[in-house]
């Protein structure tokens, strides 16, 4: 049922549907009755080892999953698309606000990443509104005319109307930004009409940062466009880009000079020299937009994760990653490609999804990877190109298709403001569900019976002959915290006979990491199972 009410299908399945609703979240409550009487079950019982308690829950894991999903997921995104599209919205309109609302959903969950900042740029191509029409001549009044590209602004771009929509606050608590766009995003009657017409598609591009290179405002705010101040007529025939950037363009300014970028002084963000620049070698390529994009990723300095979209060709988008501080995961979904800079930002959408690489070198030496998404093809793999920075093509297969481990419910904050609220919230439950079946009592005493999933045969051999002499507790974050604990518990028990350290996972792998490490035990500590240092 999860499956077949994604996509467009599945929201127009939903949408207007209060009966079908009603239906099913109907059977959702008995099936998650059922569940919880089975977790009653097991937590009563008193004659099951370890092991079997284990294959219990796990037994649960995927009905609790798929009732989560249709609930906060399907339900969900079809009521926010229903609010964003309006009544008797026809099947383009719910198409593009469906990719709007995937859009800020990635946001919402990604925004631990970076909140200062949010932004939407929206590519409405094939949407036969003219501005000769005195409806939408005052639909674009004072839209078209902002150099900084701020929230709201409009841009006649080739055969596409170009929406942006920013919101840009020093502080504020998760969650603000997107509320914020959704509302703008909402009210936008120009949009609206962009999208009444049947054939009218829809590509979008966000993001949300901390701002590291340029102030907190809403000029700084990503995407950006390539507009430059005091554009001639032919620069203005140069193709309209906008990119986003994750990460640090080191050399923005050597970049500026280098190419006589004419930007506004209020934009100070390094990120605007990345379409400013794609557009100007768009020109010089003939209107090769992947050799221009490649071209101007390739010319900059730093770790970056990048993602840009041109007018010219609006179902196309551009990623490129270079170094090993940013992050890129493309989701192969129902008739879309999700992008997001953690997995948990695709997850919603679909499970299977490809890594950019930005650190293996390629088989002429060079570093990072630019991948070309092709929206005809949308969600599958022979729609995703993959180059390397020199320009050689390196070809993507079924085994480069990776699945996620992680699902919505596993990341879901709930309630709560902030995720360590949750946690601290949830470590009662949590606590007494870990200990489930491990503490029982012989001859009086109680002692503790992991299992063999959570402490295998092999491994307890092996610690009992000495062979492993270390262990190492690793963890982000509040795991960091658990993993220090219980070092220091385990390095009481054993007074001295096994070398034990806590060890953040980024001092680990940053420093700690030998040749041969066959002597050493890690014991990995994650709450969710999506801290990328850790895994």
């Amino acid at each position: 049922c999860d499956e077949l009410l994604h996509g467009v299908p599945g929201v127009c399945a939903l949408v207007g549907r209060h009966e079908l609703v009603a239906s099913l979240t109907s059977r959702l409550d008995q099936l998650e009755a059922r569940a919880s009487t089975h977790e009653q079950w097991i937590e009563q019982a008193t004659d099951l080892s370890a092991e079997q308690i284990e294959l219990a829950n796990a037994e649960l894991i995927p009905l609790r999953d798929a009732v989560w999903a249709i609930r906060h997921d399907r339900l969900r995104t079809a009521r926010e698309v229903d609010a964003l599209a309006g009544r008797d919205a026809g099947r383009a309109a719910v198409a593009g606000y469906l990719a709007v609302q995937q859009a800020l959903s990635a946001i919402d969950r990604l925004e631990v990443r970076g909140r200062d900042s949010a932004g939407l740029h929206l590519y409405v191509w094939d949407h036969g509104v003219s501005p000769d029409d005195p409806a939408v001549r005052s639909l674009l009044a004072q839209r078209l005319g902002d150099p900084l590209f701020q929230n709201g602004s409009v841009r006649l771009a080739g055969p596409c109307l170009s929406f942006v929509y920013k919101a840009a606050a020093e502080i504020g608590e998760l969650g603000d930004n997107t509320r914020a766009l959704r509302a703008a995003i909402q009210a936008d009657d120009l949009l609206r009409l962009s999208l009444a017409r049947p054939e009218a598609r829809l590509t979008v591009l966000g993001h949300t940062r901390w701002a590291s290179v340029g102030i907190i405002s809403e000029p700084n705010c990503h995407p950006l466009n390539s507009e430059e101040s005091e554009m001639s007529g032919a620069d203005r025939e140069r193709p309209y880009v906008v990119a986003a950037l994750n990460g640090d363009v080191d050399n923005h300014a050597d970049i500026k000079v280098q190419h006589e970028l004419k930007i506004p002084g209020p934009i100070t963000t390094d990120a605007k020299v990345i379409p400013a620049v794609m557009s100007r070698l768009a020109a010089d390529t003939h209107g090769d937009l992947t050799e221009a994009f490649r071209r101007t990723v390739a010319g900059f300095e730093g770790s970056v994760a990048i993602g840009a979209a041109s007018a010219a060709a609006p179902d196309q988008l551009f990623l490129a990653l270079r170094g090993s501080g940013q992050a890129l995961y493309v989701g192969l979904a129902d008739d879309c490609y999700i992008v997001a800079s953690e997995p948990y930002g695709v997850v919603e959408e679909t499970a299977r999804y490809l890594r950019v690489d930005g650190e293996t070198l390629s088989p002429s030496g060079s570093r990072g990877q630019v991948f070309v998404l092709d929206g005809a093809h949308a969600g599958e793999l022979s729609g995703v190109h993959r180059y390397a920075y020199d320009g050689s093509e390196l070809p993507l297969a079924n085994r480069d298709v990776a699945t996620a481990q992680v699902t919505t419910r596993d990341i879901d904050r709930g309630e709560a403001p902030h995720f360590l609220l949750k946690e601290i919230n949830e470590a009662p439950v949590s606590f007494r569900k870990t200990l489930r079946g491990k503490i029982v009592e012989q001859d009086g005493l109680l002692r503790a019976v992991v299992g063999d999933r959570s402490l295998p045969p092999e491994i307890a051999a092996r610690l009992a002959s000495g062979e492993i002499t270390k262990v190492r507790v690793i963890g982000q974050g509040t795991a960091a915290v658990a993993g220090r604990s219980m070092a220091a518990v385990l390095d009481d028990i054993c007074g001295g006979r096994l070398d034990i350290d806590p060890i953040t996972a980024t001092e680990l792998s940053g420093f700690g990491l030998r040749l041969d490490m066959s002597d050493t035990l890690i014991v990995a500590v994650s709450q969710s199972g999506t801290t990328t240092d850790t895994n």
